[in-house]
């Protein structure tokens, strides 16, 4: 039609990464504006001594690919989410994963702070930029953010922030502070500086 100008969306891809049962998969969905996409199988007993549950015991249910959504941001921009596998076994297909994303989220447990070591070394070493959500979960005890940030030793540069998975509003924040945090990114490589 004559005076339209004609819209092309532009896609982004966003991981959300961290350790087994941090609530990569809950993410997801809490923000999803379709039904997420889910690849979560029952855990057996073949992975008893494989997986660690160790403060997840009631977890029945684990991402064997990848768990996928979609958010809307405007008309001109769309978000992929892309939630990785947590268990180590799984570990050889963030990789593929990680191809063409833009940014990430790791997600972070203060119950099992370790669980997302492997995250944070993954994304630093390819220079991907990340923040680090807190996912705080019911009954755990509640750190600062200042607290989780030298207790995983990382930088000022890299946001971090506490939030609820379960919670569409906390995620939303997430997915914008990481939005921020990538757009200052491109802006000091793009005048010759390093993020880093």
């Amino acid at each position: 039609m004559p005076g339209r100008r004609s819209l092309t969306a532009s896609a982004v891809k966003i991981l959300v990464a961290g350790g087994f049962g941090v609530g990569k998969t809950t993410m997801v969905g809490s923000v999803s504006e379709v039904a997420p996409l889910r690849t979560e199988e029952l855990i057996t007993e073949a992975s008893a001594g494989v997986d660690d549950l160790s403060g997840v015991e009631s977890k029945r249910t684990t991402t064997v690919a990848l768990d996928f959504g979609r958010i809307t941001i405007n008309p001109e921009l769309i978000l992929y989410l892309f939630g990785t596998p947590g268990q180590d076994r799984f570990w050889f297909m963030w990789d593929e994963l990680a191809r063409g994303a833009l940014g990430a989220v790791v997600l972070a447990d203060t119950r099992r702070l370790d669980s997302c070591f492997a995250a944070l070394d993954f994304f630093e070493r390819r220079g991907l930029p990340f923040v680090v959500g807190v996912n705080c979960f019911d009954g755990a005890h509640r750190y600062g953010t200042e607290e989780v940030r030298a207790a995983l030793d990382v930088g000022m540069d890299v946001p971090l922030l506490l939030c609820d998975a379960r919670d569409r509003e906390s995620t939303k924040q997430v997915l914008i502070t990481l939005m921020h945090h990538v757009m200052a990114a491109s802006e000091l490589i793009s005048s010759g500086l390093s993020p880093r």
